[in-house]
This record gives structure tokens, C-alpha cells and sequence, in this order.
């Protein structure tokens, strides 16, 4: 199906419905594009591989509001930000050429999606009921310590030095290592690389630009500060988002027997609703627990994950 229908929903809110999810998942460095797919293929009834380019034309617009709030209050690793780019883009590409020539088939696409989406909530459900998420680094607890004190002192929690801000200690092609609130982390730039690479290929295929699975993954497995990986996840997905829209308008002209091309009416109207919602969502995300953020995240992606398997299975 093509632009025309979506009209059957009125096109104004769109902006509203991208802002109430962007507001909520960029508080954990996702965009809310992978709950923005869903959404155009239910809702609005598109289901050809444009949705993809759709998708990540919107993570365009709306990623550089909450990625301009991380910067601002002085949480965004940019060591980790590159790395995760290095890696992230050319699984993009790949997984643009696999949407395209493997997966165009509705029934087929809700399949993958379901499935993506189960994975990201089965990970995220482990590293919830880990010991590490029962018991946050010290960094993590002291970082919400000082924001709910100066909350309830009405004490300045913006940009500048009001906040612990994220210090780069150490950067090469095998480690880095920054500081939070007084505490080092380090991880292994191939490891985090070889992971990206991977995350690429299954977010340009689900046009997620990786984002939505690279948090997590950030978190979980390397043991980043949720707080410190937000705005770099959000960045490389926004890097990685510019070449995906741009590979899927390139790709268009060579296979006419698909709607390929980005439906630029559509993103544009989503991403000017995520571009609040993000900001507002990086500004929020001092104020709520890690493991609410999360939990609700859980909530929501696998109740569309099952809704997904179901239908892909008919």
C-alpha cells in the first residue's frame, strides 16, 4: 500500500502520536521508531519496504532534539558515539538490501518484526532481573541521589556544571574509558564495534537505525551507566538513520516494482512530533529510575511483538 492509505487517519496527529512515544523512549536512548513501525503498518496500513526508509527518515528529524539535550547537559560519550557509527553503518546498508530483496512480503516483514522485537524484551527482562539492575552502579544510584536532593531544593538541574558530566579518560581502537560522578567505565572498542555491526543489519532491516537495540546492549551486556549511553545511542542511530534514507531513495529507481523510496509527507510529520518529544524525553530522563524506564519499555514491546507474531503466523 502506498501514501494514500493513511489517510483514513487524520494526518494532523501524527505529530502528537510520535511526541507521546519519543517523549517516553528517548529517556533510554531509543527514538520510539520501533514502536512508530507498528504503528504505520496498523494503523495506517502501509506495509511495503518504504515504511522502513519511512521510519528512519522520521528518526532524522526527531533525534537531534533529545542528542542537542545529552550534549547540552554534558552526557554524551563521543569516543563511544564514533564506534558505535564505525560499526553500525555499514550493517545499515546491508540490512537495507536484505528488507528489499528478502523481505518484502508483509507477512513475512511481521514475522521478522515480532521476532526482533521479542529479542529486545527478552534482553531487556534478563538485565532487569540481573543482580546489576537489582543493584545499579554506585555512579547510577549517586546520580539519582543528587537529582532527587536538588529537586526537592529547586536547585538548578540544566546544562553547564549544575550535573556530573561524563569525562573521557582514555580512547583508542581497543578500549575506552570515561568518567561518571566519579567512577571509571571502560569497554572494549572491537567488542562494541562487532556489536554494532550486528545491531546495523537487524535495525536497517526493521528501519530502527539500531538504536532500540543498542541501549540495551550498552547497558546489559558492557555495563554502562544508563544514564552515560542514552545520548550516544541516540547519535549513531541518527548517523546511521542519514545514510539509511538516503541508500533506500538511491535504491528506488532500481526495483519500480516496489515502494521503496522514504514517503516524505508521512516522516516528516512524525519527526517534527519526535523532535519535541526527544528533547523533552533527554530532559526528563535525570528524573526517572533506570528500572522504570525499562520495565515499561518491557510492557510495550512484547505485547506488540506477540500482537505481530500472531498476525505474521496467519
Amino acid at each position: 500500500m502506498d501514501a494514500d492509505a493513511a489517510t483514513a487517519f487524520p494526518l494532523a496527529l501524527l505529530p502528537l502520536v510520535s511526541f507521546a512515544i519519543s517523549v517516553f523512549t528517548s529517556t533510554g536512548g531509543v527514538s520510539g521508531a520501533f514502536l512508530l513501525l507498528p504503528f504505520q503498518v496498523s494503523v495506517l496500513g502501509l506495509s511495503s519496504p518504504s515504511v522502513s526508509a519511512t521510519n528512519q527518515l522520521y528518526n532524522v528529524v526527531a533525534i537531534p532534539g533529545g542528542v542537542a539535550r545529552y550534549l547540552r547537559e554534558g552526557r554524551l560519550v563521543w569516543p563511544l558515539t564514533w564506534v558505535v557509527v564505525a560499526g553500525t553503518l555499514p550493517g545499515v546498508l546491508a540490512g537495507a538490501l536484505i528488507r528489499v530483496v528478502y523481505l518484502p512480503d508483509p507477512q513475512s516483514f511481521k514475522t521478522f518484526a515480532s521476532l526482533v522485537l521479542l529479542y529486545i524484551g527478552g534482553r531487556m527482562i534478563r538485565d532487569m532481573l540481573s543482580r546489576r539492575a537489582a543493584n545499579p552502579t554506585s555512579a547510577e544510584k549517586r546520580f539519582a541521589d543528587l537529582v532527587g536532593e536538588r529537586s526537592r531544593r529547586k536547585e538548578p538541574l540544566g546544562g553547564g556544571d549544575a550535573m556530573p558530566r561524563v569525562e573521557v579518560r582514555h580512547a583508542s581502537w581497543r578500549r575506552i574509558a570515561f568518567e561518571f560522578h566519579g567512577e571509571i567505565h571502560q569497554v572494549s572498542t572491537p567488542g562494541v564495534a562487532t556489536l554494532s555491526l550486528a545491531v546495523g543489519v537487524v535495525g536497517g532491516i526493521y528501519g530502527i537505525g539500531g538504536g532500540a537495540i543498542m541501549a540495551p546492549f550498552l547497558v546489559s551486556v558492557f555495563g554502562l551507566p544508563v544514564y552515560t549511553v542514552a545520548g550516544a545511542a541516540l547519535a549513531g542511530t541518527l548517523v546511521t538513520s542519514v545514510a539509511g534514507v538516503a541508500f533506500y531513495q538511491l535504491l528506488a529507481p532500481y526495483v519500480p516494482h516496489l515502494d521503496v523510496a522514504p514517503l516524505w509527507g508521512i516522516g516528516l510529520l512524525l519527526g517534527i512530533g519526535g523532535l519535541a518529544g526527544t528533547y523533552i524525553g533527554a530532559r526528563l530522563q535525570k528524573h526517572l529510575p533506570a528500572a522504570l524506564i525499562k520495565w515499561m519499555l518491557v510492557l510495550i514491546i512484547v505485547a506488540t511483538a506477540t500482537l505481530y507474531l500472531v498476525q505474521g503466523l496467519r
